[in-house]
């Protein structure tokens, strides 16, 4: 077993490869009496299109996300059950890139972790229970298409994107969903949730070995292997609409502006890319930022107003939104500090003390055993190191924040997403 250490923020990961593939990271806290688990793979919402067999398969959108659903599922019963009259704290979530299933315990960890595995790998679907779970997805899926905060959302990724899966909602559609078959979640088990594409990260009062003993022994002692995967060829520089416009029943507009960014490669690049995304957020429209401070006063944005950067495997983007009587002006002032900011550059002063916020609230995160879990496994897909921030942060420079920056500067990078109140609503 292999030792990860880092030092400068006092923390040890224990890492090995099992000879089914499997990575698992361990994250020793003999100090706690709470032990979570996080067991995930490398598949979500975007990943309708891959090879397995031989074979090209397009699946309907939203069958990661139904698979997770369905994974609690056993012959036997439920695991989420199991796992709660055990003591346990079971949940899963399914994003872009990711599904996870994790569990938090103090006791019996051990038999909770066995559960955790086996239901995971072991997948049990019959038509009657897929059909009953397309009725309770449906109901889930009209419910949030009425949130004007997730309209607003996947307009702008509609608007950003030509071709790149990130544009289609993981819960897919009520139509797309009615396609989905129990031989579809087969397949995309058996292309996705093989010990080579998933990864077993745990921490708190756990022993390592024990961990990996109890993998060894509840998981396949063989994998198949990684599947190849089509996001839809290359993505163009130019968004699909500048501008996305809805009208819901809201009281003030909501919207979201975003520029399209440089997809990240592979590798210690993307927690770099993600560190630095979220500082040159923060200087152009963070809380402490001059941007910021000016929309307030002119009464153009309020306190759920935020700025951010994302990225997943082939895209990555800067935005800003919330709510606004006037998104359009919002937008221009956005574009207008962006082009002063590239022209002058980012006050040092403050530079700074978003640096030392931003490496303080990672660091504070580490309290979280969550944090570490989900950190690690997202970071490990993407083959990076979690807790090597503080490194990347020593490379990071204003004159880096800038040049991301100059993405603003490009008209025909930027969209703009809003949802307006219908007549009769303000």
């Amino acid at each position: 077993m292999n030792t990860l250490e880092y030092p400068r923020i006092g923390e040890r990961l224990y890492h090995r490869v099992l000879d089914n593939g499997l990575n698992v990271f361990v994250c020793p806290k003999p100090e706690h009496a709470k032990s979570y688990a996080f067991f995930a793979t490398n598949y979500g919402g975007m990943d309708m299109r891959f090879c397995l067999d031989g074979r090209w398969s397009d699946t309907p959108a939203g069958v990661a996300h139904f698979l997770e659903h369905k994974m609690f599922d056993t012959e036997d019963g439920n695991a989420l059950q199991d796992l709660a009259s055990n003591g346990a704290s079971p949940n899963a979530f399914t994003g872009n890139d990711i599904t996870g299933y994790y569990c938090e315990c103090t006791e019996k960890f051990a038999e909770n972790l066995r559960i955790l595995l086996r239901f995971v790998s072991v997948p049990w679907f019959t038509a009657e229970s897929v059909d009953k779970e397309q009725g309770i997805i449906a109901q889930e899926i009209r419910m949030v298409e009425d949130n004007p905060h997730w309209r607003v959302f996947m307009n702008l990724m509609a608007g950003l994107y030509q071709r790149h899966p990130a544009r289609v909602s993981v819960a897919g559609t009520v139509e797309s969903i009615s396609h989905i078959t129990e031989k579809t979640l087969y397949d995309c088990h058996r292309a996705f949730y093989t010990p080579e594409n998933m990864v077993l990260c745990v921490a708190g009062n756990v022993d390592p070995e024990q961990v990996c003993a109890i993998a060894d022994e509840i998981l396949p002692k063989r994998g198949s292997g990684k599947v190849e995967r089509d996001y839809g060829g290359a993505e163009p520089p130019e968004v699909a609409a500048a501008r996305v416009e809805a009208e819901m029943e809201v009281s003030t507009p909501i919207f979201q502006y975003a520029c399209k960014c440089d997809p990240v490669p592979y590798g210690d690049q993307t927690l770099r890319m993600q560190l630095l995304g979220e500082l040159t957020a923060q200087a152009l429209a963070g809380p402490s930022s001059p941007l910021y401070a000016s929309l307030y006063r002119q009464g153009l944005i309020n306190s759920e107003f935020e700025s951010g950067y994302e990225m997943y495997s082939g895209c990555a983007f800067l935005y800003a939104g919330g709510e606004s009587r006037d998104p359009d002006e919002v937008a221009r002032q956005i574009c207008v500090e962006a082009e002063r900011l590239v022209r002058e550059g980012v006050d040092e002063a403050l530079w700074q003390r978003l640096k030392k916020a931003a490496y303080g609230s990672r660091v504070c995160g580490l309290n979280s055993f969550e944090n570490i879990c989900v950190g690690q496994a997202k970071s490990f897909f993407d083959g990076a190191q979690a807790l090597a921030f503080p490194e990347m942060f020593d490379t990071i420079t204003c004159q880096d924040a800038l040049a991301l920056l100059n993405t603003w500067i490009r008209p025909d990078c930027t969209t703009l997403s809003v949802v307006r109140p219908k007549e009769g609503t303000r």
